[in-house]
Formats: structure tokens, C-alpha cells, sequence
């Protein structure tokens, strides 16, 4: 792959649609086996034919993630599974454990393996044993700054370099936990995360009046709550430093969360970034931003407050289908007859605003309010939006 790459989650199909649709070039995503998300919808085998398919006829591509930490027991099901996605055309599978590597290359020999960032590649060593056993990728561990990414780069220039620029972060050196498993029996290690990190902890010191709890303030302790990584500032120094394929976190994020992130990382990909970009991302809820690792050693990536900042708009509703002066949409929060409502779109109607009028319901009647939950609504547009675009309102 010569040029950067934006690569996208996809917890199912319509996701997937949604993510291409944005200006995503590749999209990752799992079966039923196998992925690390284990609560995201994943693909049935149906749907994982339909999704290479869709995304081939659009030049786009596809990978597949089978990157839990394996046992004996696993190995039968996962060659039958890798056989499976190297005759549906994938453009690639995620491996974490080098025993499923070598297996690949036996079982399914023109199917590319990225070696996943569940492996922890963190060296340029590591990274070119990767590439001599087969992998023709490597995602990097998100612990690296730009200068260590750059030296693996120069010492193995042929490997792909894959990199996470958006999204949750691990507390964990990238994912390797084992909180899940001994509060709850879910191991994060084979796709069943709880994330107990994200939880307020209390800590307690015994003194002279007995146990007092240590709090880091009035809200409660959040010493394990990770910010969520954002460098869509600095996607120009990521390329120069050998990344070409830029990764957004969240298989299990809305469609509202997927198509804003998607929507201004292509922007800033094709057109540079600027603050009104920026600002995009700050329309969504998410957890203070970081930039993680890049510039070195950071010691302030725990966000203490526990709670998510909210985003500056509401999702209001996704467009099925536009044209002749009119648009239909499903709703996702409600909204009202006269309500300002802008336009998330991948095309020219980006940022839009139009006033809701001539509100009717999915039966053709007249309406003020739009209240059913998914419910099918009507209403006067100028603009020729398309299915997927987005509407939503601004709070502030």
C-alpha cells in the first residue's frame, strides 16, 4: 500500500456502509470468533461476504480481526476461519499470537496478516520478525512516540506501519489486562471486556481513626480511567514518520460517533487540518483528549474526573432518503417543527443549516413534534441530502 490509508471501525454492516460512505479507504472488523469485541455486533459469515463485496466494488478494503489470545483449543475452528476469509477475498486478518501467524501462512497463504496492537509491538526488532515470518503489517503499540516510530520505519521500511490516532485508550500496555477477568470472569484478552478501569474506585488507608478513604476529590478516585487519544493535529508528522494506515478506535460506538470522527479525519487527510475541524470532534460526548505517547514519556493520560465531556451537539436523526424539495429521516432525539438543524455529510452540504417545516409522520399526517423513538418523519429540505447523512442540533 503506497498511499495513507484511513482506516475505520465497523461493529456491523450498516456501519460499515456508513464508514465508507464518510471517506474511510479500509474498515477492520470481526466474525463471531475470535475479535476482541466480543459485545459489538460482529459479522455472521453472511454478512462478512456481503461486506467484502460492497467495499471491493468501491476500491475500498477490508480486515478482519481474529486477534484473542488463543489456546490449543482454538486452533481447529480459527485455520477453518481463516480459510473462510481468504476465499471471501479479505484484504486481511488480524493476528496477535505469532503460533496463529505461522498457522495462517500454512492454512491460508494468500491472506495478508497485520500483526495486531494487542502484540505489543514496540521495537524495531520486534516489528521485523513480524515481517520475516509473513506479516505484511504491523500495528503499533499506541505507547510509542514519533521518534520510536521513525526508527522501526528506517529499520524495516518494506513492513506496513499502523497506527491509532482516535478514540479510547487501554490503561493497560495496549489492552494486555487482567482486571475484567478477576472482578468478573471476562477476559479482555479474548474479547469480553467489562472495563472495571472506567469505574470510580475507592481507596482506603487505615489511621488512628480507623480506615479513611482517599479520594483525589470530591467526585470520587478514577486513578484507572485512561483520556481518550486524539491526533488529528498531527497527522502530517505520523506520515513522515512511516505511518500509512491512521486507525480510529470504536467498534462499538454509534453511527452518529463513527461518521463525525470519519467524516473530519478525511477532511483533515485531504485538505489539512484546521480549527474548525478540531471543533468537530468536540461535537461529540468523549473523555478529555490526548495526545498519548507521541512526544515522548506523558505522565497526565489518566482523566481523573471520571465523567465523559459532553459534546457541543445532539445527534437528532439519519436521513434514509432525500430528493423533490423533501427529506425522510429516522429519528434518533427529538426534535420539533421550527428546531435549526445542521448537516453532517460527506459532500457539499456539510454544515448546513436548515428549519425544520412541514413536519409529518411516517403515516403522512401533520405534526409538531417528532417523539417516536426511530420513528419515520418527513419534512421541507432545500438541499439534495442522501441516505446516511446526518442531522443533528447544536447546544452550543
Amino acid at each position: 500500500m503506497n498511499s495513507t490509508e484511513l482506516l475505520a471501525p465497523a461493529g456491523n454492516l450498516k456501519k460499515l456502509k456508513l464508514a465508507f460512505r464518510y471517506g474511510a479507504d479500509a474498515v477492520y472488523l470481526g466474525g463471531k470468533q475470535f475479535s476482541l469485541r466480543t459485545y459489538a455486533d460482529n459479522f455472521t459469515d453472511e454478512e462478512l461476504a456481503d461486506g467484502i463485496a460492497y467495499a471491493h466494488v468501491r476500491g475500498k478494503r477490508v480486515y478482519v480481526c481474529a486477534n484473542i489470545f488463543l489456546r490449543n483449543a482454538d486452533l481447529g475452528m480459527l485455520a477453518d476461519r481463516l480459510r473462510l476469509f481468504s476465499s471471501l477475498g479479505a484484504d486481511g486478518v488480524l493476528l496477535s499470537d505469532f503460533g496463529a501467524l505461522r498457522l495462517a501462512r500454512r492454512v491460508a497463504p494468500d491472506l495478508p496478516v497485520h500483526i495486531s496492537t494487542q502484540a505489543n509491538t514496540m521495537n524495531l526488532e520486534a516489528a521485523a520478525m513480524a515481517y520475516d515470518l509473513g506479516a505484511s503489517r504491523v500495528v503499533l503499540a499506541r505507547e510509542l512516540s514519533l521518534r520510536e516510530i521513525g526508527e522501526i520505519h528506517e529499520a524495516v521500511p518494506a513492513v506496513e506501519l499502523e497506527a491509532f490516532v482516535h478514540g479510547a485508550m487501554c490503561i493497560s500496555y495496549s489492552g494486555r489486562c487482567y482486571l475484567s477477568d478477576y472482578l468478573d470472569g471476562r477476559s479482555s484478552n479474548r474479547g469480553a471486556c467489562a472495563q472495571p478501569c472506567r469505574n470510580e474506585w475507592e481507596i482506603r488507608a487505615k489511621g488512628k481513626e480507623g480506615w479513611l478513604p482517599l479520594e483525589e476529590d470530591g467526585r470520587g478516585s478514577y486513578l484507572l480511567n485512561s483520556k481518550d487519544l486524539c491526533l488529528a493535529a498531527h497527522l502530517g508528522e505520523l506520515r513522515e514518520a512511516g505511518v500509512s494506515s491512521f486507525k480510529i478506535e470504536g467498534r462499538m460506538k454509534t453511527e452518529y460517533y463513527l461518521a463525525t470522527v470519519v467524516n473530519a479525519y478525511r477532511r483533515i487527510l485531504d485538505m489539512g487540518c484546521s480549527d474548525e475541524l478540531m471543533r468537530e470532534l468536540d461535537t461529540l460526548t468523549h473523555r478529555e483528549y490526548t495526545t498519548a505517547f507521541a512526544f515522548g514519556e506523558n505522565r497526565s493520560t489518566t482523566s481523573c474526573s471520571g465523567s465523559q465531556t459532553a459534546g457541543t451537539c445532539d445527534f437528532i436523526a439519519i436521513v434514509t432518503q432525500g430528493g423533490g424539495g423533501r427529506v425522510e429521516v429516522e429519528m434518533r432525539n427529538r426534535f420539533y417543527e421550527g428546531d435549526v438543524l445542521e448537516i453532517l455529510s460527506p459532500g457539499e452540504h456539510f454544515a448546513k443549516k436548515i428549519t425544520v417545516a412541514g413536519l409529518r409522520d411516517d403515516g403522512g399526517a401533520p405534526c409538531k413534534d417528532a417523539k417516536l423513538v426511530q420513528g419515520r418523519y418527513t419534512f421541507d429540505c432545500p438541499f439534495e441530502l442522501g441516505e446516511g447523512d446526518i442531522l443533528r442540533r447544536r447546544r452550543r
